[in-house]
């Protein structure tokens, strides 16, 4: 026992030695700077720089072959930062000229803050060659994909300028748009830079090819000259207008109406932020992908609200993200109507902190009310989550959860049980100095007014990443009578065991730059049900990357499915579904490619085939891009699945299909129009929109939608909306 005990201490605290610390001094100026992405003002020759950067693709053990330069200066308000970067001429890869662009497939430099020094969380800042900036957040140590977000907006200064033999990309961040310890004389650093045109990628500071790129666990440090102070406490207003206008053409119902709200952002200290809104739109977000469901269960789609987005890994990173997340942001504001559909369920204010109290402390703290509407059977709602994290270790922390969704009047269509739902919960996040080692363990449990059963959640995952090998398991339990109405819970009822193993292997001389081999059993029990096995997958792929960048996947998938309810897989109206207490076995294969992302004509496409339930299923899936950079990019997405089933059983050809054109007539002013067609939903929906920035951060909005049953080709709803949004800085 008590070897064990040592053993998994070793593996909390583990933190091999890494690359070579480096670090460099931010000087203090009094300089008064021209943000022009030209260099010329006497300081740029005194300010110490960060050089040296070291080559992540395609290899991770040279010198980036084209160098770059970061030299940073700073004032009581802003920090400054001048970058040189080295280039064989002017071709540069640039898809777009809109905001909060993707890294992938263009050429652009990104610099990353820890200002807390934990390795947990930073801020993001980055520039193309044609001056076109993006910002973002980075959360748990980002160590996946799901850490990394754009959605997150702040002002601050930047301009580039080509030259015949390098870009120089200048920028000027308000140091209130960073949040530090007062007193702070120190942030980890790190730079990364895609050389898409020279098919480089390079960092700062070393990262091994095994972890991403944007990897918080390989950081230098950038000292200032002077101690930061205690910056001053902005505030900043933004309202909106709405004025829209929309006809129903199933009930034969138009309005015409004009709606106003706005937010607030208040920074409290140098660690905390305080978001209010009231009366919020959110008629303007992107608008999703349409999926095709052929699984029992719901799909979780990504959270795009601005007010949901800082800080926002606080509140929904907690039980496991694909099962048992008890805290959805998304469904706040979505309701089920009395027949059953999700609906819009408007929001009438709410308060949100979130941030730091000090190095080692998070808070947060969300309260929401949605308006009653009980023409559709949905009372008024007060939606509360409070969170505080703890820093142990060197990037580790401990979280606690409290949520409440209750309601506070008396509505004669409520059910009992529904007045409240409570969840509390534990969750010890593990990362390791040098991000090796990685995992969760969490414990949840809910109430409500219908007493106490099997009302807990709880899991472990556990994952070791080297270069050669990535090891993990994961368990975890989710409680019949367990549920968060914020949450997203997939299913009850399960207990899931799910090992991985996967070799990579890097060669050398050749046209693969590393490719590897995986497999992933997952095995799902009903506790309820006596433990019957009513679920298996066992995944086993090879991938490869190439060094033009293309990818290659194969990948067989072996099934078992116990149902206990009847289902149709073809969600056919009125079709015999497949009857209940029967388990299905059957395999399927699938390919993947991605052509080489950097031309300008790319590609993917993914045909799969095989036994599905007592049938099978042919599906191809793709999706193809063109760029007339940097004015002009479009892409077409389909997928297309042909599901037989023997008789009496229904059998269907499902489609979607996506047409997207994106038009940046400038750096101000946007043009977006999406067709999306899907025959499961019945549905061809139109979204175009027209975006003129106005001012920083500041928007004008026609947004005009149209939705049509494709059946017989009728409309079903249509809306236009003009809408203004102001950023006021007091």
């Amino acid at each position: 026992m008590r070897t064990a005990f040592f053993l998994l201490l070793s593996i909390f605290t583990i933190g091999s030695s890494i690359s070579q610390q480096k670090q460099f001094t931010v000087k203090y100026t009094q300089t008064n700077f021209k943000i022009d992405g030209i260099l010329d003002e006497p300081a740029w020759a005194e300010a110490e720089s960060a050089h040296e950067f070291q080559q992540y693709f395609p290899s991770d053990s040279v010198a980036a072959i084209e160098q770059t330069d970061i030299k940073m200066l700073y004032d009581k308000r802003t920090l400054y930062i001048g970058i040189r970067l080295e280039t064989s001429g002017a071709d540069f890869i640039v898809p777009s000229l809109e905001r909060d662009f993707r890294a992938g497939g263009n050429d652009n430099i990104s610099i990353l803050f820890d200002t807390f020094n934990d390795g947990t969380n930073a801020f993001l800042f980055g520039m193309n060659p044609l001056g076109v900036q993006r910002e973002g957040l980075i959360s748990g140590g980002g160590s996946d994909l799901r850490g990394f977000s754009t959605t997150w907006d702040v002002k601050w200064q930047g301009e580039a300028r080509i030259f015949e033999d390098h870009y120089i990309v200048e920028m000027a961040i308000p140091l209130t748009s960073l949040k530090f310890k007062d007193g702070t004389q120190k942030f980890r650093f790190n730079s990364y830079r895609f050389n898409t045109s020279a098919n480089e990628r390079s960092t700062w500071m070393k990262i091994p090819q095994n972890q991403f790129i944007f990897n918080l666990a390989f950081m230098g440090d950038m000292v200032f000259e002077q101690p930061l102070g205690r910056s001053r406490t902005p505030l900043a207003i933004i309202p909106y207008i709405n004025g829209q206008s929309n006809k129903n053409f199933e009930s034969d119902v138009a309005n015409t109406n004009l709606k106003f709200g706005g937010d607030a952002k208040i920074a409290i200290g140098n660690g905390m932020n305080m978001d209010i809104t009231i009366n919020p739109d959110f008629s303007n977000v992107e608008v999703d992908n349409l999926v095709t469901n052929l699984t029992r269960f719901e799909i979780g789609l990504p959270e795009r609200r601005q007010f949901f987005i800082d800080n926002s890994d606080l509140f929904s990173d907690f039980g496991e993200p694909r099962e048992a997340n008890p805290f959805f942001s998304r469904r706040i504001g979505i309701a089920e109507d009395a027949n059953g559909d999700n609906i819009q369920n408007d929001i009438i204010g709410g308060v949100r902190l979130s941030g730091k109290l000090n190095e080692d402390w998070r808070l947060g703290f969300l309260n929401i009310q949605t308006e009653k509407d009980e023409t559709n059977e949905i009372p008024s709602n007060n939606n509360t989550v409070f969170v505080l994290q703890k820093k142990v270790f060197s990037r580790s922390n401990l979280s606690f959860l409290f949520l409440n969704r209750e309601t506070f009047g008396k509505y004669r269509f409520l059910e009992v049980g529904d007045r409240y739902n409570r969840v509390i919960g534990l969750d010890y996040n593990l990362a390791s100095a040098n991000n090796t080692w990685q995992g969760k363990f969490y414990a949840h449990h809910s109430f409500g007014e219908n007493g106490i059963g099997n009302d807990a959640s709880t899991g472990a995952i556990l994952n070791y990443n080297s270069r050669f090998y990535r090891v993990g398991l994961q368990g975890f339990y989710v409680g019949d009578d367990f549920r968060s109405d914020l949450g997203f819970i997939r299913r009850t009822d399960i207990l899931s065991i799910e090992p991985t193993v996967e070799r990579l292997f890097w060669p050398t001389d050749s046209a693969i730059n590393n490719h590897s081999i995986s497999i992933a059993p997952n095995f799902i029990w009903r506790p309820e049900l006596d433990f019957r096995n009513t679920d298996y997958t066992i995944s086993t792929e090879w991938g490869a990357e190439f060094i033009n960048t293309s990818e290659l996947e194969v990948e067989m998938n072996n099934r078992f499915i116990y149902l206990t309810e009847s289902f149709d897989p073809t969600n056919t109206d009125g079709a015999l579904e497949l009857p209940a207490n029967e388990g299905y076995h059957f395999t399927n294969f699938s390919v993947s490619f991605q052509s080489d992302r950097r031309k300008i004509f790319s590609y993917t496409i993914e045909p799969s085939f095989g036994s599905f339930f007592n049938g099978d299923i042919i599906s191809l899936e793709g999706q193809m891009d063109l760029r007339l950079q940097p004015n002009f990019l479009t892409s077409l997405r389909a997928r297309y699945d042909n599901i037989t089933l023997p008789d009496p059983f229904p059998s269907a050809s499902i489609w979607i299909i996506s047409q997207n054109f994106n038009v940046t007539f400038s750096k101000s002013i946007f043009w977006s129009t999406i067709f999306q067609y899907s025959s499961q939903n019945d549905n061809l929906g139109i979204n175009t929109r027209l975006q003129w920035r106005f001012a920083p951060l500041s928007d004008l909005f026609i947004v005009y939608n149209d939705n049509y049953f494709t059946e017989n080709f009728v409309p079903l709803n249509r809306s236009i909306n003009l809408k203004l949004t102001y950023w006021l800085n007091l």
